[in-house]
């Protein structure tokens, strides 16, 4: 099975996760890590980080879900990329943190993350372009 850790600004890791779980169910071991703008929080978010991936690898590696790519939770998960064992993905939104629960058991961290940026991408939708009445029709 491959671990989920969610690393982004503030509580919003929390509130995605809780809101995942209340659609697909409890999850139980998906990590959340964080980030303040605080000094002290901030020195401390590496071995948070740290500890959070020895915690959810259980051997299948670890999928890492930053909330922007840029930004200090993705910094700082970046210093952990290590190939074939631990993935990061930039920009979670719901759809793709509900796709990594529901994938995770039978996928490795690579495929998984792949198959969560799709879903991520795959539900950006402009409205208006989806329901935009067809051309010379009534």
């Amino acid at each position: 099975m491959t671990g989920v850790i969610l690393v982004c600004h503030g509580d919003l890791g929390r509130q995605l996760v809780k809101v995942a779980e209340s659609i697909v169910g409890e999850s139980g071991s998906v990590r959340v890590v964080s980030i303040s703008q605080e000094r002290a929080a901030m020195e401390a978010a590496r071995k948070e980080i740290e500890q959070a991936i020895r915690a959810a690898d259980s051997g299948g590696g670890v999928l890492i879900l930053t909330d922007m790519f840029g930004g200090t939770p993705s910094n700082f998960a970046l210093s952990f990329l290590t190939d074939g064992k631990v993935e990061v993905v930039t920009g979670v939104n719901l759809p793709m943190l509900i796709k990594a629960l529901s994938h995770r058991e039978r996928r490795s961290a690579r495929d998984l993350a792949g198959l969560v940026r799709d879903a991520g991408v795959s539900s950006i939708i402009v409205a208006s372009a989806l329901i935009a009445p067809v051309e010379g029709g009534s």
